[in-house]
Order: C-alpha cells, then sequence, then structure tokens
C-alpha cells in the first residue's frame, strides 16, 4: 500500500511518500522531497522493490492521484510484476493502513517538533520509520510485536516447518 502525506517546515512543505507492507505494517520503501510529484512515489515504490526482491506478484494499492496513474508510475510496476490496484473514487477507507501510519507519524513526532528547513524535517522522519517504528513500535495488529520482529518471528516459524 502507498500513500502520501505532507509535513510542515518553516522553509514550505516536505512530502513523504510511503511503501506499507500490510502483512506486517513495516514501511518497506519511502521518499521525500519538496514537490508531491510521480517521482516521489516512484522513488519511495524503487526502494521497497529493491529491498524485499519479489520474485512473485505483488499487489500495490494506492489512491487514484495523478503520481499513482501517471505513465511513468504503470511502467514501473509493469516492469517489476506488480500488480496495481486503486481504491474507488471518494473511499478513504482504502488507504487505512497507510492514514494510520501518516497519523502516527504525525501524533508521535512530527506534532512535537517545529522543523526549521525540510533537512531538518527529512532526517526526523528517516529515525522515526528506520529506527523506532520499524524496529521497535508495536502494533496490535502483530501481537503487540514490532513489523521487523513480528516478520523475523513469521520467518523463522515458516523455517521449523
Amino acid at each position: 500500500m502507498t500513500d502520501i502525506t505532507y509535513i510542515r517546515t518553516h522553509e514550505g512543505w516536505l512530502y513523504l511518500a510511503a511503501v506499507l507492507d500490510l502483512f506486517s505494517r513495516q514501511v518497506v520503501g519511502w521518499s521525500m522531497g519538496a514537490r508531491m510529484d510521480r517521482e516521489l512515489a516512484i522513488k519511495a515504490l524503487l526502494m521497497a522493490v529493491w529491498r524485499r526482491q519479489p520474485k512473485q506478484e505483488v499487489l500495490v494499492h494506492s489512491d487514484q492521484g495523478s503520481q499513482f496513474s501517471s505513465y511513468d508510475w504503470q511502467d514501473l510496476l509493469r516492469t517489476h510484476n506488480l500488480k496495481p490496484s486503486m481504491s474507488r473514487r471518494g473511499n478513504c477507507h482504502d488507504n487505512a493502513v497507510a492514514e494510520s501510519f501518516f497519523q502516527l507519524l504525525k501524533r508521535e513526532r512530527i506534532k512535537r517538533q517545529t522543523y526549521r528547513n525540510r533537512e531538518d524535517a527529512r532526517r526526523d522522519v528517516f529515525n522515526y520509520i528506520e529506527m523506532f517504528y520499524n524496529p521497535k513500535r508495536r502494533h496490535s495488529f502483530n501481537n503487540g510485536l514490532s513489523p521487523v520482529e513480528y516478520e523475523k518471528q513469521y520467518f523463522e516459524r515458516l523455517g521449523s516447518v
């Protein structure tokens, strides 16, 4: 699942595109920039593909934003054997997992900060995702485990079968 949110800085908006794995709720790809364009979304998806190296077809869900309906986005999906899935127009529940992540990010980190510039915000968001949310943030969906720990335990159980 992929979506985009915005973060206020004194320099202007910083946009964050994130790709979440619905299985574990892990943020597997992300990108930040001063513009909310297709490149922002493409960079986040490329990070997810690089990290996960999918061998089988993978469903990638998004809303109907122009970033996710561009020819470049569609070409990237085809190139990496990714199947597009889009929200119905006006249905906010289809992106509930991504919206939940953005809400946590803003409540737990961003609302407590005043960023001088985009680079300060970028460093802080990176720290939140890679040093806290993925490896440490517990989720009720994951039986109280972090996304990284949830996946680790799943694959250990799978390997012992």
